[in-house]
């Protein structure tokens, strides 16, 4: 077999396996079930999960397409898409980790490497807007919610004011601003389930990941689409000051109420050397994070020092204000392997005001699609 058919064919048993994960996870969010459960779904649930993983793996595709064909367009050399199944069977996941092309061909232009950056959040962002669309304007009878949980029937539509107070576990989705749109001013209100709820409409949930991921990518960081991006708007000199800091804030606030005041208000000695281990791991674990913002280990332990301190502070003068700390799995990815700066390229030329305008509307995708707290558990 041919090198090329060989990676056609890694690429195509990935994207079937995609399929397969993303459906069984789908059925699973929709049913508040498990497939290795002691009632496990069967196969018309999984049937019924491809209206999750249609969707979903819909923007996805437009949105690595995108990126595809604008690099084509420009005569770079890449690989169609790598998609990346991800399905545990015994604990919540969305049966994908997403999917990547690999670009082959160094990118010399400060333009190109624009292009090809914008072109798939932009191609993503206007999929997503449309399963959403469909998501909230397609809401099936309140009573559908009774399908999922038969035990809610008892108390009508009023379920919300009495199930939620002694359940623990329910996952809400985060507002963000386009979400808080497509609710609010979209959707039929009398269709609407609570917050807790809308992990079951398949529709609902592939957008609103959709969207998730779209202001992951648009990040104006490193290697990502949003450094790309903010990279063709500003040039290297300036991109390389900014992503630092960016970083650094979006490290600070990921970890923000993570550790506070009142945690070490305790007189139990051993408990409070065991919280004052963690504090050491936590600016360890930092530290690592911050590996590539600059050469000198001890300074980017100092701005982890200094990062800290500013938490505890902001913790200490708003202690309702809190981060995300699941961010800080993406700060870690981000510091250590995905990297904060990005590659220079040969040819700086300015972009021209219509690439302007597009970088400054990406932006604002990324302002309006980011959610500042995008999985709640209740």
């Amino acid at each position: 077999m041919q090198p090329n058919s060989r990676t056609y064919l890694i690429q195509a048993l990935l994207f079937v396996v995609t399929i397969i994960t993303t459906t069984l996870a789908g059925a699973e969010w929709m049913y508040g079930n498990k497939f290795f459960a002691d009632k496990p779904l069967g196969w018309s649930a999984f049937t019924d999960g491809f209206q999750f993983s249609i969707p979903l793996l819909a923007v996805l595709t437009i949105h690595e397409f995108g990126h595809y064909f604008v690099a084509r367009a420009h005569q770079v050399r890449v690989t169609l898409p790598y998609y990346i199944p991800l399905w545990f069977g015994l604990a919540e996941s969305i049966g994908t980790m997403g999917a990547f092309i690999r670009i082959t061909s160094v990118v010399r232009s400060r333009l190109k490497f624009f292009d090809i950056g914008i072109a798939g959040p932009l191609a993503g962002f206007i999929a997503a807007l449309g399963v959403l669309w469909y998501g909230f304007t397609h809401l099936p009878p309140a009573e559908y919610i009774f399908k999922i949980h038969p035990e809610y029937a008892r108390y009508g539509l009023s379920y919300p004011q009495f199930v939620y107070e002694n359940t623990g576990g329910a996952l809400a989705l985060g507002d963000n601003i386009l979400f808080w749109f497509f609710k609010t001013y979209i959707a039929d209100p009398a269709r609407l389930p609570h917050a807790n709820e809308l992990v079951h409409y398949p529709w609902i949930f592939a957008g609103y990941l959709s969207l998730f991921f779209t202001s992951l990518n648009l990040i104006p960081i490193g290697q990502l689409d949003g450094g790309h991006i903010l990279y063709g708007l500003i040039g290297r000199k300036k991109f390389n000051l900014i992503a630092p800091v960016l970083f650094c804030i979006f490290a600070f606030y990921a970890g923000l109420g993570l550790f506070r005041p009142e945690y070490f208000a305790t007189t139990d000695d051993l408990m409070f050397g065991k919280r004052l281990l963690y504090l050491a791991i936590y600016i360890w674990f930092l530290t690592l994070c911050l590996h590539k913002v600059t050469d000198a280990k001890p300074t980017n332990m100092m701005i982890a020092l200094i990062i800290v301190v500013a938490q505890f502070v902001v913790c200490y003068v708003r202690p309702q204000i809190d981060g995300a700390p699941g961010f800080l799995a993406f700060v870690f990815i981000l510091g250590r392997f995905l990297g904060i700066r990005h590659p220079e390229t040969e040819d700086n030329r300015p972009l021209d005001p219509l690439r302007i305008i597009l970088g400054i509307f990406a932006l604002i995708i990324f302002v309006i699609s980011f959610s500042p707290q995008p999985f709640i558990v209740n």
